[in-house]
């Protein structure tokens, strides 16, 4: 019975992310959280904080995000789930990215893309290294950045239309330059 109520809790919160309702969504997500770690269901309870993380992201309330995002990333690490630790780095990041802490947003999605390199996990390595790149080449460390991004790209397979043509463009320069 508590397992469908934590399950049903955690769809609800799902609903209303996708509503835009965050702060309910929050409240759910809570909700849920305690049902699974009554439950014992340790990797839940750190999906809940990933998205909780995530909301908070998108609301600008950083040291939230943080908070629950670093709370999840050290549960996965603790359980020994490496995706979901892969996962929470790339979150991480891209809070870091948010809050202009650069060299921490950059370590994080390099953790983040020599787990998902383990772990053969090819698509989300890809989107990794393309952020990553991205970020190197906005703070100036233009080769680097394009190197990375163009190895990420490699990878990613549902690309872009913009993925794309930066692909066809990396293709063309390196004809020219041969």
């Amino acid at each position: 019975m508590e397992i469908v109520q934590a399950d049903s809790l955690q769809q609800e919160g799902l609903r209303l992310y996708n509503e835009g309702l965050y702060d309910e969504a929050v409240r759910r997500f809570s909700e849920a959280m305690e049902h699974f770690a009554e439950e014992g269901r340790e990797a839940e309870v750190g999906e809940m904080l990933n998205n909780t993380g995530i909301i908070r992201r998108k609301q600008g309330r950083w040291e939230e995000a943080l908070e629950s995002l670093e709370e999840a990333h050290r549960l996965f690490v603790r359980i020994g789930d490496r995706s979901r630790e892969a996962q929470s780095l790339g979150n991480l990041a891209s809070v870091y990215a948010s809050m202009k802490r650069r060299e921490d947003a950059e370590h994080a999605w390099s953790e983040a893309a020599v787990i998902f390199q383990e772990l053969e996990d090819r698509q989300r390595q890809g989107d990794t290294l393309v952020a990553l790149g991205l970020s190197m080449f906005r703070s100036g460390r233009r080769q680097e950045g394009l190197s990375t991004y163009q190895a990420g790209l490699s990878f990613v397979e549902r690309p872009t239309l913009l993925q794309r043509l930066y692909r066809i463009l990396l293709i063309i320069q390196a004809r020219i330059l041969g």
